[in-house]
C-alpha cells in the first residue's frame, strides 16, 4: 500500500490549495477514504473523509465550509480543495484510507503566512 500526497505549498491569508493524493495497492474504489493533517507540536488529526463512492462527505468543524474532498476512482486519486485558508491550517498533510492504516505517505507541506 502506498500513498503519494502533492499539491501543497505557500499560499497568503485567504489563498486556495488543492492537494492530490494517488494511492495504490488496494482497492481504492471500493475504499473509503479521508484527508489527516499533522501541525507542528500537535498530534495527527482527521480533516475529512468521503465514502467509496463519493456522494457521502464528512469534515472536521474546523474546515466546513472551506474545504471539500471528492474522489477520481478511474485514476486512483483523491483530492482535497481547500480555500479561505489561515494559518492554523498550516500542516503536513497526508490521506489514507477512512480506518487508516500503517502506511502512511511523505505529506504534503501547508504554509500560510502572510
Amino acid at each position: 500500500v502506498q500513498f503519494v500526497e502533492s499539491g501543497g505549498g505557500l499560499v497568503q491569508p485567504g489563498g486556495s490549495l488543492r492537494l492530490s493524493c494517488v494511492a495504490s495497492g488496494f482497492t481504492f474504489s471500493t475504499t473509503a477514504m479521508s484527508w489527516y493533517r499533522q501541525a507542528p507540536g500537535k498530534e495527527r488529526e482527521w480533516v475529512a473523509r468521503i465514502n467509496w463512492y463519493g456522494y457521502n462527505t464528512n469534515y472536521a468543524d474546523s474546515v466546513k465550509g472551506r474545504f471539500t474532498i471528492s474522489r477520481n476512482n478511474g485514476k486512483n486519486t483523491l483530492y482535497l480543495q481547500m480555500n479561505s485558508l489561515n494559518p492554523d491550517d498550516t500542516a503536513v498533510y497526508y490521506c489514507n484510507q477512512a480506518s487508516p492504516i500503517n502506511a502512511w505517505g511523505q505529506g504534503t507541506q501547508v504554509t500560510v503566512s502572510s
